[in-house]
């Protein structure tokens, strides 16, 4: 199974809440998915009109796609229920909070699902926090093998 994580997602932004949202999406575009042919570089969702969008997610085009063939930048369609939506939009009115892609996913069902995470961004302290966090981390696993 496909799974694409967004790793410089969790550099940039202290992640303070996951949804598992559905992505409406062409065929040549779940074919690509399915290659690992996605890149998150200055991806992000925003609201348009109560509805949830990803912007500047890149889906390569799909080697063997026809004329049919799919925008690689366009905008894609989140699919999350009303109550979570509303959660979401409210906290994004509150400054500093901004909405994430962290990762794309094949589910069980076959059904194309991306992860977003409600976080802040952090600033240049926490990035070293972050940086001497995980070289402890790594200098304890090696000690301890």
């Amino acid at each position: 199974m496909a799974e694409l994580k967004n790793r410089s997602a969790y550099f940039e932004y202290a992640i303070e809440d996951k949804y598992i949202a559905g992505m409406v999406l062409t065929g040549t575009e779940i074919k690509s998915i399915r290659g690992n042919r996605v890149s998150f570089n200055d991806s992000f969702c925003y609201f348009s009109k109560g509805e949830l969008f990803v912007r500047s997610l890149h889906i390569a085009e799909y080697t063997h796609g026809t004329y049919s063939n799919h925008n690689p930048l366009r905008e894609r369609k989140l699919l999350l229920t009303k109550r979570e939506l509303r959660k979401l939009e409210n906290k994004i009115k509150e400054r500093g909070y901004s909405i994430i892609p962290l990762r794309v996913f094949i589910s069980d069902k076959g059904l194309a699902k991306m992860e977003i995470g409600l976080g802040k961004g952090k600033k240049l302290h926490d990035k070293r926090e972050s940086i001497k966090q995980r070289e402890t981390d790594r200098e304890i696993r090696r000690f301890l093998k």
